[in-house]
């Protein structure tokens, strides 16, 4: 369509008429990726030859950047036209812009909003290169640009032919409702987990949602947009609602994003903390490189030592045909092969979900979301209208986006770029009608690839591969975290070399030290292999005595049990000679569910775990969120500071319907094995009876038998007073992550203070010595459902103090067993004692070489 004057507007259509005068540019040769790749809206851009931005239709004011260079106007018809002026202008600060409007404003076409100065800004910025787009795109069917030159007021630049009257437009009527400034408190920002739980909750609501940091916005549905914005932590957004229920989601989504969005570690930050968040945020550490042409570097990402013939993976070769006939049957085609990936995922998210890892699960459930992602699908479709093949104009969207993300800044968002590809990779299968090929492996084999993906991990063969190294990814990526849970060594981000070795070669894969040995002496790879056949034959051993009591060489029996989940763990940790459940997470009920769970399906549950274990005990903690641990449906007030805030118990009491409810499932389902009970966060004695007195009400309304019932202990407070606390508990379980944290006040998470967070620091040693002599004078017992119960240094020295249980998690109940039973408890005693005497924490493992365990 060539320039012409602008004419009449249809009842179906809207006419934008040129901003500028200059050259049209296709918006997706704009040298800027969040632009080319209409990550903000569709569009066009205008190389200008004026210097004054008119307004090309008749509108209000929505927004105006603080810098002047970009502005949005809405029009009657809820359609939202931004202009951005030049290529990374918000540098310049304004300097060479004059705003003539602002927010609120009502403008006709051809209005004058923005004075600019060409000259400066050509000589300070990128490009003078003039967007507009439609930020909510979802709402036309067709953009018709205009092409060569334009005159501004007079010619058309953009028709856009509206969509009907659906579901979209009806949301966007109503009222619009904005929200106040958010600071995001994600540790590393809006990466891939809690933009796909923003995009979740979202669509909860009808209205029309967006996301806006600066002059940048994302639809809130779509988790590639929301990453493409690159929003780290500390940056301040705001929500924008139209529609029926903005008021709702406006409030709901503010909450959820100020906590977090239930993601670990997200504690809220406050304005004024933002810019020292931000100062943080760093360059990711260059790929380290070897001098020595026998050793490979790159990043450990899963620990242990293997041995084995390297063999490179070759990815499948598709045959793709970039155009088609019927855009009907190409829409059907994609719908179809999206459904069929959709059940695949829901497979693979089921498979490593009754592995009893809720955390795996989470990562192919965010897999879904990405699946669902209306970008990616009205990118696609668009293409498709232009006649290009579903199969053709899905690889382009997804390769496109994922390039796009594989190029952010932050590491940990360059490397979801890697879940893009692998979901984007399903689909193109499908669609081109290749089946998967099963990556059969020769026995012993290190893997080589460029890159693995999560489907790939899910599929792969642990008795066939020892090892992997990537030459993409990193210690965060999802692969890494996969491969952690399995137990397979792993390298990421090794030096593109090793690609370069043929099949069959010996190497010793570190991944450790990160680090691949080549040209190791035939005495060398003996060594490490005859050190990794006695570690297995080790754990061979114990799994074969696993069933075995723990029982001392000196006749003093040890309890080992379980640290679990799901039903999944519960079964789990009986096949390896788990003698029962010392710590049942209740939270993983309440985070796996969109909303807080009934009191039957709690009930269902607890019960079903009590009927696998039989007359096994099974220590159920109530609910132990806030913190570290939010929920995105339980609103939770803004804190400075959330470990010292609503945090276990704590919040149950400013929730109380929803600790009753759980108190009354428990108490139901305790009639079906031997359920005990425990309060986190106990720190004064008026939480311990307030929290009785509500289970014991509750107990005599259902008339069930009274359950014993103890105590977390996690703070110093609940240690020094255990004296006190033991004569109204049945026992006491000690959370030693939290206890150390408390006790040494360092953040177990802090980059630069975790390696100081040691629980064998004589400090925590002595607070978990006071609570075994406060017990010990009531005839009370102690256990340890912390990680410190399966450190193998840890565990003479907490049987030397008198603990009574050991709650680990499942995979080493068969070691901590063995390791019991190799063991004197009066030289555990004495050990126990040496340590009390010490001042580090390096100084008491000292006292139990890992050598001699």
């Amino acid at each position: 369509m060539t320039a012409l004057e602008a004419p009449p507007t249809k009842t179906n259509s809207l006419v934008l008429t040129a901003p500028l005068s200059g050259l049209v540019v296709p918006i997706d040769t704009v040298p800027d990726p969040v632009f080319a790749q209409k990550m903000v809206g569709d569009g066009v851009s205008i190389d200008p030859t004026s210097q004054v931005l008119l307004a090309p239709c008749d509108g209000d004011i929505l927004q105006i950047h603080s810098a002047s260079h970009a502005v949005t106007v809405k029009t009657a018809g809820g359609i939202e036209i931004l202009m951005h002026i030049g290529l990374d202008t918000v540098a310049l600060k304004g300097e060479g812009f004059t705003a003539r409007v602002k927010v609120g404003d009502r403008v006709k076409s051809g209005d004058i909003l923005i004075e600019f100065d060409a000259d400066y800004i050509a000589l300070h910025a990128r490009s003078l290169l003039t967007q507009i787009v439609v930020t909510n795109s979802d709402r036309v069917a067709e953009f018709r640009p205009a092409n060569g030159m334009v005159n501004a007021a007079r010619n058309m630049v953009l028709e856009l032919v509206l969509v009907g009257e659906t579901t979209a437009s009806k949301a966007e009527t109503g009222d619009t409702m904005t929200s106040e400034a958010i600071v995001i408190p994600n540790p590393v920002g809006l990466h891939a987990r809690p933009a796909a739980v923003l995009a979740q909750l979202a669509k909860k609501y009808q209205s029309a949602i967006r996301l806006h940091r600066g002059s940048d916005s994302a639809n809130v549905r779509s988790v590639v947009a929301i990453m493409g914005l690159e929003i780290g932590r500390g940056e301040t957004v705001t929500l924008e609602a139209t529609g029926a229920d903005a008021a709702t989601a406006i409030a709901d989504l503010s909450t959820a994003l100020r906590d977090g969005l239930g993601e670990e570690g997200a504690a809220p930050v406050t304005t004024a903390a933002a810019s020292v968040a931000q100062a943080d945020i760093s360059a990711p550490a260059p790929r380290p490189k070897s001098d020595d042409p026998n050793i490979i570097l790159g990043v450990a990402a899963s620990p242990g030592v293997a041995v084995g013939n390297t063999y490179r993976q070759q990815r499948q070769a598709l045959r793709i045909d970039e155009t088609a006939d019927s855009p009907k049957d190409e829409h059907r085609k994609l719908a179809r092969a999206i459904d069929q990936a959709a059940l695949e995922i829901e497979s693979l998210r089921a498979k490593v979900h009754g592995q009893g890892d809720p955390s795996k699960a989470a990562i192919f459930a965010a897999h879904q979301e990405l699946l669902e992602d209306p970008e990616l699908i009205d990118s696609t479709t668009s293409a498709i209208d232009q006649g290009k093949s579903a199969a053709f104009a899905w690889q382009q969207t997804y390769t496109t986006q994922a390039d796009t993300l594989a190029r952010l800044k932050s590491e940990l968002l360059a490397q979801r770029a890697n879940d893009l590809r692998d979901v984007g990779d399903r689909v193109l299968r499908i669609l081109t009608g290749v089946k998967a090929e099963a990556l059969v492996l020769p026995a012993n084999s290190i893997l080589l690839a460029e890159d693995l993906t999560p489907s790939d991990m899910a599929n792969l063969d642990p008795a066939r591969v020892v090892g992997f190294a990537t030459v993409a990814g990193g210690a965060t990526s999802h692969v890494a975290i996969l491969a952690r849970s399995m137990g397979i060594p792993a390298i990421a981000g090794i030096e593109p070399r090793i690609l370069d070795l043929a099949d069959g070669t010996p190497v010793i894969l570190d991944g450790t030290k990160g680090r691949v040995r080549l040209n190791a002496s035939v005495d060398e790879l003996e060594q490490t292999q005859n050190r990794i056949a006695r570690q297995k034959a080790k754990q061979a051993k114990d799994l074969e005595h696993a069933f075995a009591p723990a029982i001392t060489q000196d006749g003093q029996q040890i309890e080992v049990v379980a640290n679990i989940g799901s039903q999944k763990d519960a079964e789990a940790s009986l096949n390896v000679g788990g003698e029962g459940v010392g710590l049942l997470r209740t939270e993983f009920v309440f985070m796996e569910a969109s909303s807080a769970p009934t009191e039957d399906e709690q009930e269902a549950i607890y019960a079903g775990i009590l009927r696998v274990l039989g007359d096994r005990p099974m220590i159920i903690r109530t609910l132990d969120v806030g913190g570290d641990k939010p929920l995105p449906y339980l609103p939770m007030a803004h804190e400075e500071n959330p470990f010292l805030g609503e945090r276990g118990i704590r919040l149950g009491f400013d929730r109380p319907e929803l600790m009753r409810t759980q108190f009354r499932a428990i108490l139901r389902a305790s009639t079906a094995g031997k359920a005990r009970v425990m309060f986190p966060m106990i720190a004064r004695m008026e939480e311990l009876e307030m929290a009785k007195a509500v289970m014991e009400e509750e107990r005599q309304k259902l008339g069930v038998p009274p359950i014993e019932i103890g105590i977390m202990v996690e703070v110093p407070a609940a240690a020094v007073s255990a004296e006190r606390f033991a004569q109204h508990v049945d026992f006491f379980s000690i959370g030693t992550n939290d206890l150390t944290q408390y006790t040494l006040a360092m953040d177990r998470g802090h980059p630069k203070l975790a390696p100081y967070v040691d629980a064998l620091n004589p400090s925590v040693l002595r607070m978990i010595d006071l609570t075994v002599r406060g017990a010990d004078k009531h005839g009370k017992w102690v256990g340890i459902c912390g990680g410190m119960a399966g450190d193998p240094q840890a565990v003479p020295i907490l049987m030397g103090l008198g603990v009574k249980e050991l709650s680990v998690s499942v995979p080493v109940i068969p070691a901590v067993k063995a390791q019991v039973r190799a063991l004197s408890y009066s030289h555990c005693q004495e050990l126990a004692q040496q340590a009390l005497n010490l001042d580090s924490a390096a100084q008491v493992r000292d006292l139990v070489p890992l050598e001699e365990v």
